[in-house]
């Protein structure tokens, strides 16, 4: 099976890269893109309703991990499309307002689905039986998801989540990478920084904390500063990559307990420096 999947999955990619090759025009290669991808996915769904999963195991391991990558891919270019499509013409105010909006409407998507979303991304199991074979659909447990009763032969209760996350991590890394073209004072301030000498060595979730909380506070430009443009010049003082901080934030925030970890031991650090200034204090 894996030989198989493998090999239409590499065709598959390199029909689209050959597409992105051939043209820089977002829409179209979107629009071919599409239309690749549903071939495959059309020539994968034939493959598998024929085929015999010799146990659960190769089951679970086609619809949690080998038809996401698949449908993910589709999830993107179709996500690509109508962002194109819709996108208000120019540069300016209007256009960052337009993909911020979109990427508000990403984080949504997390907050909406964060159960399951922690269930994925630590690597759990212990459901896999009923999220990822075919014919465990139960729609009382989720009717906000019903395309597993689209296709039992070929769809489970959560594939297509599983598919949805891995799309929307890609989705995501797009909206911040046209945001970032779009900001051209905060490339300016980059650029006169790339000389830093200052290098971030805690961990990268403590600096998306401060991050956030700097955001919150509304400390720069008068508060209209947004969250990109201040990531955008962390990055370059303390020399390091933050392009996914937005959902390193959702997790911080899925935490049930601390918080604000590092932010609380920040505090605790300083009022000790303090008193060992002023020991008299």
């Amino acid at each position: 099976m894996q030989l198989i999947t493998s090999k239409i999955l590499t065709e598959l990619d390199n029909q689209l890269n050959f597409i992105k090759s051939e043209s820089n025009n977002s829409i179209q290669n979107a629009e071919l893109s599409i239309q690749t991808i549903i071939k495959s996915i059309e020539k994968l769904k034939i493959f598998i309703i024929k085929y015999k999963f010799q146990n659960q195991k190769e089951e679970i391991t086609f619809f949690k991990k080998i038809k996401p990558q698949f449908v993910s891919r589709l999830l993107l270019a179709s996500f690509i499309y109508n962002t194109e499509t819709k996108r208000p013409t120019g540069s300016g105010h209007n256009v960052r307002s337009f993909l911020e909006d979109e990427l508000k409407e990403l984080h949504t998507f997390y907050e909406k689905n964060i159960e399951f979303y922690k269930y994925y991304r630590t690597g759990s199991d212990h459901l896999d039986n009923q999220l990822f074979i075919r014919g465990k659909f139960d729609i009382k447990i989720n009717l906000d998801n019903l395309h597993g009763v689209i296709d039992e032969r070929f769809s489970t209760h959560q594939d297509y989540l599983v598919a949805q996350i891995i799309a929307n991590n890609q989705m995501e890394e797009y909206l911040q990478k046209e945001i970032d073209l779009l900001d051209n004072d905060t490339k300016l301030i980059a650029n006169s920084n790339k000389n830093s000498s200052l290098n971030w060595t805690a961990p990268k979730v403590a600096i998306i904390e401060l991050l956030y909380a700097f955001h919150a506070d509304g400390c720069f430009n008068n508060g209209n500063a947004n969250i990109s443009q201040i990531a955008t010049v962390f990055e370059s003082v303390f020399n390091i990559e933050l392009s996914q901080f937005s959902r390193t934030f959702l997790e911080i925030n899925s935490r049930k307990l601390g918080r604000t970890k590092y932010l609380d031991s920040l505090k605790v650090k300083l009022i000790n420096k303090m008193n060992e200034s002023n020991p008299d204090s």
